[in-house]
């Protein structure tokens, strides 16, 4: 049984050191350039190419998983990990700003392919380890690891705005240093053979060739992380930072990102115990994807209503009533997010095809980071440019979050 779960335990660990830089790189770019005095646009567009080129590493990846093996994709990954963070030694403050868009761009991207080759091997692993008779220990593994993960990024979020408080250069060394650590584990702890396919005709056409369940499961997941990204990753710090909204410190900021983050992950590992299992809703299926999704439409109707509202009118978080509903949106809408989150994570593993299956995950992680991708760029141009304050930044972000949950 332990041997069996010996390529689980490796890439679980390797992974997760590797999500904690994943959460700080995040608040460490976006935090820096809120300083440099960088609008919401703008850092929006420093992050594009942070998802773009993570949808287009999904597709490779898959590809690339099936012919060389997972250890092949986790070790490219923990290196240009170490490429992406740094280059961000070089971001000077004598550049102006486009050569500093530029530049944060391209590192993003480094770290974007980087992501999305690591994530290769923990969602693809938890299928090679199961057997296919036994379902909710497959459900139980896939939200357990994928929650943690979440877990310690949230740790990451908040690490990565504690340490810059501190300084810059320390905070990019400390992510270097658990790459590093890192790395020992995936080069001697895992075989070549784990996650290869026999067949030859492992092609980017064959990724495109998905079941109509991956299909749809896929253009789903496309709508519900654009829901989120429209507000989450670029307004909502922003609003938390700005004298207009919340006006809060850095470190008060990565607390509560990483707040979200956690409590998401902590969700998502336990939703089959506390929710899906007591509602008879586990292993679950369609129907209950379809349920958890309309439920999470609540929430942003609620936080963009009450965004239009005089309670939002006052600049800084002195209205309790700002700061309280706000939470209550917020954290509301993590609980919701993490049982949909688990549901899509374990049926795009159930609808994968044994041998195939690093294919179908990536195929379906693509359709993830598009999503995110197209949330990021809609939130940036809607927070900067909708209204005549913040406040209707913000509260069009979350009207345009009800209409992707809506359609996903």
């Amino acid at each position: 049984e332990l041997k069996a779960l010996w390529p689980f335990i490796i890439i679980s660990i390797t992974y997760l050191l590797f999500t904690v830089t994943d959460g700080a790189v995040r608040m460490l770019v976006l935090l820096h350039a809120y300083n440099k005095g960088f609008t919401a646009m703008e850092v929006a567009v420093m992050f594009t190419l942070y998802e773009l080129m993570g949808a287009v590493t999904n597709l490779a990846a898959g590809v690339a998983g099936a012919k060389w093996g997972i250890r092949a994709t986790l070790i490219s990954g923990l290196l240009l990990q170490i490429v992406g963070l740094g280059m961000l030694y070089g971001w000077s403050d004598d550049w102006s700003k486009d050569e500093a868009i530029v530049y944060v761009t391209i590192a993003q991207a480094m770290c974007g392919i980087a992501k999305d080759l690591t994530k290769l091997g923990g969602k693809t692993v938890t299928k090679l380890v199961t057997p296919e008779e036994k379902q909710e220990r497959l459900f139980k593994l896939v939200s357990a690891l994928t929650g943690y993960k979440n877990s310690l990024k949230g740790v990451g979020y908040f690490m990565g705005a504690a340490l810059l408080d501190w300084s810059y250069f320390a905070a990019i060394s400390v992510n270097i240093g658990f790459i590093i650590v890192a790395l020992p584990f995936a080069i001697f702890g895992l075989t070549t053979q784990l996650g290869r396919v026999a067949s030859k005709n492992i092609t980017l056409e064959a990724v495109f060739k998905q079941s109509d369940n991956i299909n749809y499961l896929s253009l789903a997941r496309l709508f519900l992380f654009g829901s989120r990204d429209l507000w989450f990753e670029v307004p909502l710090p922003f609003y938390l930072r700005s004298a207009e909204g919340l006006g809060w410190p850095r470190a008060a900021v990565g607390a509560l990102l990483a707040g979200y983050i956690i409590m998401y992950g902590q969700c998502q590992s336990y939703s089959p115990q506390l929710v899906l299992v007591p509602l008879k809703q586990s292993p679950p299926n369609k129907w209950v994807c379809i349920l958890w999704n309309a439920v999470l439409a609540i929430c942003p109707i609620f936080m963009g209503a009450m965004a239009l509202t005089s309670v939002y009118d006052e600049p800084g978080d002195s209205n309790t009533g700002k700061v309280v509903t706000l939470m209550i949106g917020v954290f509301s809408f993590a609980i919701i997010f993490a049982v949909n989150s688990a549901v899509h994570s374990y049926l795009v593993v159930k609808y994968a095809e044994g041998n195939k299956v690093a294919m179908n995950v990536g195929f379906y992680y693509m359709a993830n980071a598009f999503g995110r991708l197209t949330g990021t760029i809609i939130s940036g141009a809607l927070y900067s440019y909708v209204g005549s304050n913040v406040n209707d930044g913000l509260a069009a972000c979350f009207l345009a979050s009800l209409v992707f949950v809506v359609i996903s």
